[in-house]
């Protein structure tokens, strides 16, 4: 006969059981090459059993004095740089820094060109959300949307590789202009392309977006609200993701955004045919699927540029010619752009001379991070990768 437990209160054995238990915290190192960290950074988790208490990120791994070497070459011979502080989203730096010095130095670009900067920017915007949600689902443990995504990048780089010669770090738009014009057959090759995308992101939804136990992983975890968005500075798919419908294309626009009629996708409550129950606006997965959303519009956008494309004028070419030998006056100017990950801006000061004085990058995924200690306290520790994983950041942009 087994033995019987005697009751804690012998007088009462109706009450409950108590054990004495008690936890201790301790510090766990996330990183920094941990896989859900997405680069090179180092997170300091203080944890109570399974409980995370506080997150603190550590960066650094990876500076490469970028800004210096910006005060110290050509403002054309920099272009390069700039590719690898998001090399995921490198025709978007490349049209940041060149935008800077062309309003400094008043340069100015020929109708063409805009309209290639303005498709490669969106063409590239796709590819880096590819990156981000084939990525996140792998956080997730979902594989294979991250095989589907990839597939269609590979394509995406294909017409990089056309255009440039380049897969990853392109160096394409630079100041005045584009350094090639496109390929004969571009165009059509473009067109076949994006008819091809479109119906594929219903296949991410169906795969990813709407799967249950990804719902599970990522609604209602990590939620920051449109407050506290904006008071920690956060910009991008992180700040639409709370429901703050800002963009630099639509708010300030630059380039010739202004002449393209496209959306701008904000996080949405639960509960609805297209958001599913559980999610909560600001959280992991309105910031996942406002990327997803917006691969949508940069596809208007993509075909509304192949539709208005001018021809190619042998006069005025692709590139203002005076972009290597422009001085930058006395003068300071500070431009931004809405690259994929959020706003990306460069401040610029001149002497005079051809060589700028100071060169400042505002990168969205720095500004980003930092909220990393205000949304990974008070949760479980297996929600502290889907919480870095929605911000997307690229460690070389925050290091720099």
């Amino acid at each position: 006969m087994a033995d019987t437990i005697a009751p804690i209160n012998p007088a009462d054995a109706s009450a409950p059981r108590q054990a004495d238990v008690r936890t201790e915290e301790m510090l766990v190192n996330m990183g920094p090459q941990h896989p859900s960290t997405h680069g090179v950074l180092r997170v300091v988790l203080r944890t109570d059993g399974e409980m995370v208490l506080q997150s603190v990120p550590h960066i650094g791994y990876l500076h490469r004095c970028a800004e210096k070497i910006g005060e110290n070459v050509a403002p054309y011979q920099y272009v390069p740089y700039t590719d690898r502080m998001d090399y995921l989203a490198g025709m978007n730096n490349n049209q940041a820094f060149a935008l800077a010095i062309e309003k400094l130095t008043g340069l100015e670009v020929p109708e063409r060109a805009k309209y290639i900067r303005v498709m490669f920017a969106e063409l590239n915007r796709i590819a880096s959300h590819l990156v981000a949600v084939g990525t996140y689902g792998l956080d997730m443990g979902a594989f294979t949307p991250f095989l589907y995504c990839f597939r269609e990048r590979e394509m995406l780089l294909d017409l990089f590789e056309s255009a440039c010669g380049a897969r990853l770090t392109y160096s394409y738009i630079t100041i005045g202009g584009v350094t090639d014009d496109l390929p004969d057959n571009f165009v059509d090759v473009c067109s076949e392309f994006l008819d091809y995308f479109e119906p594929k992101i219903d296949d991410y939804n169906n795969l990813l977006s709407y799967n249950h136990i990804f719902v599970k992983r990522t609604g209602n975890v990590g939620v920051i609200s449109a407050e506290d968005a904006i008071r920690y500075g956060l910009t991008g798919p992180v700040l639409r993701g709370s429901g703050v419908k800002f963009d630099l294309r639509k708010a300030k626009p630059y380039e010739i955004y202004d002449r393209f009629d496209f959306d701008v996708p904000v996080g949405l409550p639960g509960g609805t045919a297209e958001i599913p129950r559980g999610v909560v606006v600001g959280d992991c997965w309105s910031r996942y699927y406002v990327r997803v959303k917006e691969m949508i519009e940069s596809v208007k956008i993509i075909r509304q540029c192949l539709r208005d494309l001018p021809d190619a004028d042998e006069k005025e070419g692709i590139c203002n010619k005076k972009c290597k030998t422009v001085k930058l006056p006395d003068d300071e100017v500070y431009m931004e752009i809405e690259n994929p990950r959020g706003q990306l801006g460069f401040y610029v000061k001149g002497d005079g001379s051809a060589i700028p004085a100071r060169v400042k990058a505002r990168g969205p995924s720095f500004c980003n991070l930092c909220v990393l200690e205000y949304a990974g306290k008070n949760c479980l520790l297996a929600d502290i990768p889907a919480i870095i994983g929605s911000m997307d950041v690229v460690m070389g942009e925050v290091d720099r």
